[in-house]
């Protein structure tokens, strides 16, 4: 074997994709097979990506998710981490060969279902969240960027078989993290047809919504105050009322300042600042961040998709005992106010006098 060649085998032998017993007929007819054209040549990697990968790396991935004893074979899991738009690459160096299964069906399908879990989760465990914060927490928790994590974090990107697309206009680019992202995907429904639904909720809740989501910096108000004012009103309590709690420094370059805001003795949220209106600012939003995220004790929490039989199979042929549901109570909708379309510009004239009033004993 000449130098080149031994190039050639010790890149292929660097990619985790191509199984040992490919090496032994490397390289290729087309690697050392002389050819009239100067463009074109032999890429290492285009033919690695092309070669399945080993079946003991999908059994260590299968079983190192815990899905060992739930997929039948190593095929399953090779589709599972096929992308579609491999094919093309594939048919482009195998014309007269059939084509590999790909996860196009399974991913659609566990998309589906990881929206499902991760809305139902979200919505019972903060019934007061506002519907765009909503859909933010649901995008965090199994969100495009979420699921390209996780699939790192398997280790499925050696086992991906993907090729890069460039953008159309019939359809968008496909890039590494897009084809990565589909993986986890596949994985829970596949998981959901093999076992139940219950069963893809407990792998969605191990490798999604087990994680913590900051959701307080999803939460933006361009005037709290005046949230604040229309909300109390909503629930039909007094009024806020802004207090100066304590401050320190305020002839100096650094005051601080920090306000309370109650509604009658009950006290709605607290906020510093280097300024009053500021201070004022950070307990109005405080006050609403205390509503918004009331959080329903883990061990009071129930899920609709409880309710199905745990037997193995798809939710219209699963038999089994039925967990009874006890639906919680609905949240209140959050206040819209001064709201022009979309902008969430305030509407002109528009003005409260709750949220103008000055500070007390100040």
């Amino acid at each position: 074997m000449g130098y080149a060649q031994k190039r050639l085998a010790s890149t292929a032998a660097k990619l985790a994709s191509v199984a040992p017993s490919t090496l032994r007929a490397f390289p290729p007819k087309e690697a050392v097979a002389s050819s009239s054209s100067k463009t074109s040549f032999f890429d290492a990697q285009t033919w690695a990506a092309v070669q399945p990968p080993p079946p003991t790396a999908l059994t260590a991935f299968a079983h190192r998710i815990g899905l060992g004893k739930v997929l039948p074979s190593t095929e399953i899991i090779q589709q599972a981490c096929t992308h579609p738009s491999f094919l093309a690459l594939y048919s482009r160096h195998h014309p007269n060969e059939p084509l590999p299964a790909t996860n196009a069906n399974l991913a659609t399908l566990g998309n589906s279902l990881l929206g499902l879990f991760a809305t139902e989760y979200v919505n019972a465990s903060y019934p007061h969240l506002p519907t765009r914060v909503l859909k933010a927490a649901v995008s965090a928790y199994v969100g495009p960027t979420t699921c390209t994590g996780v699939a790192k974090e398997m280790g499925a990107t050696p086992l991906l078989r993907w090729h890069r697309t460039p953008n159309t206009p019939l359809r968008p680019a496909v890039l590494h993290p897009d084809a990565l992202s589909s993986v986890p995907r596949a994985l829970t429904a596949l998981v959901y047809q093999y076992r139940s639904l219950l069963s893809a909720r407990k792998f969605v809740q191990k490798f999604f919504l087990s994680r913590d989501v900051d959701l307080r910096t999803m939460i933006k108000f361009r005037d709290p105050k005046l949230a604040l004012a229309e909300t109390v009103a909503k629930f039909g309590r007094e009024r806020p009322i802004s207090r100066l709690l304590k401050e320190t420094g305020r002839f100096s370059n650094s005051p601080v300042f920090v306000v309370g805001i109650y509604s009658g003795a009950d006290k709605l949220g607290e906020g510093f600042g280097s300024s009053l209106k500021m201070a004022e600012f950070r307990a109005a939003e405080d006050s609403l961040h205390r509503l918004y995220l009331t959080r329903q004790p883990p061990h009071l929490l129930q899920l609709p998709t409880s309710t199905f039989a745990n037997g193995q199979g798809s939710v219209f042929d699963a038999r089994g005992p039925q967990v009874p549901y006890i639906a919680g109570e609905m949240g209140d909708s959050e206040i819209l106010h001064g709201s022009a379309g979309r902008t969430g510009a305030r509407v002109p004239g528009h003005r409260s006098t709750a949220a103008d009033e000055d500070l007390e004993d100040i």
